[in-house]
């Protein structure tokens, strides 16, 4: 399988891995058919600005590189411009990846919206265009031939 090369940077040297004690929001998504469960933290501050993320995940090395690219790509920005971190940014911001792992980018982008959710429900406030994120990112996925 060929990785770009930022792929494998990020996989090597993973930035932002890590907890955030008492985290403004916490987002934990996971893929049932490959194993992989990715946690993001968020630190969101009066503002609604991002002061710092940190994931945990537990996955190939694909996963770990698009966690690690994803809480580099909202970390100083609103919440709102997280919101607009998709998996196809992620992969693009990555330089690609292999079709069998484009999942992983998607697991990243769930789990960042996850972790929005986690925040606003205690903060009791919404966020246009974020939805009740799920669980498990197989559920309702048709079954895909690889």
């Amino acid at each position: 399988m060929n990785y770009s090369e930022k792929v494998m940077d990020h996989f090597q040297h993973p930035r932002n891995v890590g907890e955030i004690e008492g985290a403004s929001g916490v987002g934990t998504v996971g893929n049932a058919k490959c194993g992989d469960i990715m946690r993001i933290f968020l630190d969101i501050d009066e503002n609604q600005v991002i002061r710092d993320c940190k994931f945990k995940t537990f996955g190939c090395g694909a996963a770990v590189a698009t966690s690690s690219m994803a809480t580099e790509m909202v970390k100083g920005k609103t919440i709102q411009e997280a919101m607009e971190v998709t998996n196809k940014a992620v992969m693009e911001a990555l330089d690609g990846l292999p079709p069998v792992k484009v999942h992983c980018s998607l697991l990243a982008e769930e789990a960042i919206h996850a972790a929005l959710w986690d925040y606003c429900e205690k903060n009791g406030i919404t966020i246009d265009g974020l939805k009740r994120p799920k669980n498990d990112i197989s559920e309702g996925e048709e079954e895909e031939e690889y």
